[in-house]
């Protein structure tokens, strides 16, 4: 399978790229916040959550733009996980940090949902 060129992918999956790429970038900002942070910020089921999330985007991400027949599954994994990290970005107080990456996994999660649809 040759690699999709962007003028062969959907504005759809584009966006969904971009907000997969996007939510990739604040969440690995963001782990780096919570070590510095310390205290609930590095729970283990936290920052296992977010590197979860860090992942899946990007794998859902590779997958779009392989233009894979398979990408509907990533996008269903992710949007389930991005939901996750977003609940648990917002459990954290009134924080600007974990409030952006909550709202990145959200955007993702929402996008992510409309392809696996």
């Amino acid at each position: 399978m040759s690699t999709a060129t962007l003028s062969e992918i959907s504005s759809s999956m584009r966006q969904c790229i971009e907000h997969c790429s996007n939510c990739h970038q604040v969440c690995l900002e963001t782990i780096n916040y919570c070590l510095h942070q310390g205290g609930h910020h590095v729970a283990p089921e936290h920052l296992t959550l977010m590197q979860d999330c860090v992942q899946i985007c990007a794998t859902s991400a590779d997958f779009m733009l392989r233009n894979s027949s398979l990408h509907k599954h990533t996008c269903r994994a992710c949007a389930v996980v991005c939901m996750r990290c977003a609940a648990d970005c917002n459990n954290m107080g009134d924080d600007e940090q974990m409030r952006a990456c909550a709202e990145a996994c959200a955007r993702c999660a929402q996008s992510c949902e409309q392809m696996a649809a």
